[in-house]
């Protein structure tokens, strides 16, 4: 079956969060739409700020209470609506169906409990029926999967006892025990080498391939999207600019702001002392947004209706979607693509 046939795992829908700052209310997430599939790989890009990981923890629910609220839309597992559970339900849920590997695993491994405490507890609490020797086999074994040599030695040692790829090696084990139907992966390699950033994608990879598991990939790495995503939604200011399959995004960016973005990324064609292309300007706070298009000030396409009103994304061809005010009144898109 062609996923575009397959019914969605996860369907977000409209998704509002809000934060209670010292100004008021403000809107860290706006009207924020998208699908995906059974085994498909979906990319979140775009700069820091602009709402990514906000998006990600609002799946999982865990933004901090009180200062943080889920204010509109729905978000849909399995056609369920994860808003509506109950905090036991969600935790059945939280896991075991979905996981996700936190962006920062020093903080997100306790640094009072060892390595395979952490991960044994992942078994007690989705698989209550298994033994105790029985938990710290399967806890073992899966380190060993995800590439930790002498996984039983490391079962012993605390989180700052590891390197840092040791310890995203083990978050990853932590997150793919249960084997989830998605896997939520927040900026999974950020400050790890080269070399270590494929072998961490290569895990991912090879659990989607035998278990057919989603994955939402989450990062400001366009490369890393290019290399490893079937679908992209760029986000800008805490809402989504653009949505469309990999290959159509990168040959054929609709957006202002993702042609930006493209344009920031490094060739190998540039000098070693010409400047990298920069946008201009900055990513408004969230205490001033503007009543219009949020990417306006910083954008040389930028008219009238742009200054005064939000635009929402809609078609710009088959399964290609931009919000851009260009796409709403039908502008000449030879001259956008200039």
């Amino acid at each position: 079956m062609n996923q575009k046939d397959c019914p969605p795992l996860l369907a977000v829908k409209h998704l509002g969060v809000a934060f209670e700052t010292d100004q008021g209310q403000v809107l860290a997430v706006d009207d924020v739409s998208f699908e995906l599939t059974s085994g498909q790989v979906l990319g979140i890009a775009g700069e820091s700020g602009c709402g990514k990981s906000v998006t990600a923890l609002s799946l999982m629910r865990l933004l901090p209470k009180p200062v943080s609220k889920i204010k509109e839309g729905e978000i849909l597992f399995k056609g369920q609506n994860l808003l509506d559970l109950s905090t036991d339900a969600l935790g059945k849920i939280r896991g075991k169906k979905i996981s996700m590997i936190f962006q920062e695993p020093m903080t997100a491994l306790n640094p009072v409990h060892t390595v395979g405490r952490q991960i044994v507890e992942s078994y007690s609490l989705h698989s209550p029926g298994m033994g105790e020797k029985e938990k710290i086999r399967a806890s073992s074994q899966m380190l060993a999967k995800v590439g930790i040599p002498d996984a039983r030695q490391v079962m012993k040692k605390y989180p700052h006892q590891l390197s840092g790829g040791m310890r995203q090696r083990v978050m990853i084990g932590m997150a793919l025990a249960c084997e989830p139907d998605i896997l939520i992966a927040d900026e999974p390699t950020t400050a790890l080498d080269v070399t270590v950033q494929a072998q961490i994608m290569d895990l991912i990879f090879q659990f989607r391939d035998k278990t057919g598991m989603a994955v939402i990939l989450i990062t400001h790495d366009l490369g890393l999207i290019a290399e490893n995503c079937d679908r992209v939604v760029i986000m800008y200011a805490g809402t989504v600019a653009e949505s469309a399959s990999v290959t159509t995004l990168f040959r054929n960016p609709f957006h202002p702001y993702t042609k930006k973005l493209l344009q920031s990324i490094p060739s190998r064609a540039q000098t070693a002392k010409e400047p990298l292309p920069t946008i201009p300007g900055n990513v408004p706070a969230l205490s001033e947004m503007p009543a219009g298009c949020r990417f306006a000030k910083r954008c040389e396409h930028a008219y009238t209706p742009c200054e005064k009103h939000l635009p929402r994304l809609i078609s710009v061809s088959s399964d290609h979607f931009a919000a851009c005010h260009l796409a709403h009144s039908g502008g000449k898109k030879s001259n956008f693509n200039k």
